[in-house]
């Protein structure tokens, strides 16, 4: 089954050399990988002590960052390696502060593995939530050096659990111990033989507990919302723009609106604001033109750049968080939570616990349709008492689960 894996793995490698030809994402993916040795070579020395994580993309990311602050404080004399799978991953956080190298994974073949974790030599390895590479994974168990998975999610499609999941599951047998987190996830990989594993919860509470204490003011934002009633619609993508703006053409005119899409494409976002018959803002309006035309009259601010979109959620009274009308469904809602802001979201959330929690808590509300958005708006908007209930309903339940890297660093330690 290894021999075949490989294979499929040298297959793939080729066939996405052909893609890279006529997709920009799959050049990314293609040529970053081309500069992963030279990049090592020039911050990691083969003295140096590292500790290594990996995420697919960037939620993974975000998901490990607390992990990887306390780690860093933890182990002040090791240097950190982030590697990133995907371009939406890397391409953000490839200049972030928190490691000393960041990196792609080169592709899982045996060569790769060997000549890779040879360049960093880790003591201590972390995948975030998910992915398991067997070449890697091997190679670090042949080596006896610690693995972990965090905020791991188990589910019964998953092929550990089928019939014909041996191979998987022996990809499984390198990890040093599991932190997952639910019981169910617990409950599964137990059913499969492996004891080792601890419910640590999701460490993506902590982040956005974190984030309350850093200064998450813009002036630019605070000057367009002028103290007015603001709506917040974070990662947006066409359908959720489709209804939103239906919405914002008929609203009152003391609403403020701020639209962060997920994609920020020059030509997305002109059309998406010739849509809109409110008056309409650009962040990438330069600046003497943003305060020309003076960002308290407007009624609407695309924010077409990134970065920024968790600082705004701090200044909305309501938040729409796209992604619920595609797969695998909604994007991170707890960044507005953690604010104590009611939610609204797609119909598609089946694969996000946090999400389908708040939904039952009453805290999201998800909607399927025009009627039901504008609904759900106008209930929000006209009823403060509502609102506030349930934004509360939301900021408890991030403190409530708070706690998931302290407990993972209390077994490591």
């Amino acid at each position: 089954m290894l021999f075949l894996y490989n294979l499929i793995i040298i297959f793939a490698s080729q066939v996405v050399k052909l893609l890279a030809l006529f997709s920009p994402k799959m050049k990314l993916f293609v040529d970053g990988r081309k500069e992963v040795f030279s990049i090592l070579k020039s911050k990691i020395n083969t003295t140096d002590k590292t500790i290594w994580f990996h995420a697919a993309s960037l939620g993974e990311y975000e998901q490990g960052l607390p992990v990887i602050e306390k780690i860093k404080v933890q182990y002040p004399n090791h240097k950190i390696v982030v590697t990133f799978f995907s371009p939406s991953g890397y391409e953000v956080r490839k200049n972030n502060t928190v490691a000393d190298a960041t990196v792609y994974l080169p592709l899982d073949t045996k060569s790769n593995a060997q000549k890779f974790i040879k360049a960093i030599n880790p003591e201590l390895v972390f995948f975030i939530k998910y992915e398991y590479w067997p070449n890697y994974l091997n190679k670090l168990k042949k080596l006896e050096i610690k693995t972990y998975l965090i905020s791991g999610i188990f589910r019964e499609n998953q092929a550990f659990f089928k019939w014909y999941g041996g191979f998987y599951r022996n990809a499984l047998k390198t990890f040093d111990y599991f932190f997952v987190q639910n019981e169910s996830s617990k409950n599964l990989i137990q059913s499969i033989g492996f004891n080792n594993v601890k419910i640590s919860g999701d460490t993506r509470f902590d982040r956005v507990v974190a984030i309350l204490e850093r200064d998450n003011s813009l002036d630019f934002i605070e000057q367009f919302k002028n103290n007015k009633t603001t709506i917040v619609i974070g990662s947006s993508w066409p359908k959720d723009e489709n209804l939103v703006v239906n919405y914002i053409n008929n609203a009152p005119s003391n609403l403020k609106f701020i639209i962060a899409p997920h994609n920020i494409k020059s030509e997305q976002m002109a059309n998406l604001k010739s849509q809109i018959s409110k008056s309409t803002i650009l962040f990438s309006e330069n600046v003497e033109t943003r305060h020309a035309l003076s960002l308290q009259e407007k009624n609407v601010f695309i924010i077409d750049t990134i970065g920024i979109l968790t600082k705004i959620y701090s200044y909305a009274d309501i938040a729409y968080v796209g992604g619920g009308f595609g797969n695998p469904g909604v994007h991170n809602i707890l960044e507005p939570a953690t604010f104590g802001i009611p939610i609204i979201i797609g119909p598609n959330y089946s694969h996000f616990a946090e999400v389908i929690a708040l939904v039952h808590q009453e805290g999201c509300v998800s909607i399927s349709n025009q009627n039901e958005l504008n609904e759900a708006l106008d209930n929000l908007v006209l009823n403060e008492d509502v609102r506030h209930e349930k934004g509360h309903i939301c900021s408890t339940f991030v403190q409530m689960n708070k706690g998931a890297t302290d407990i993972i660093l209390k077994h490591i330690s």
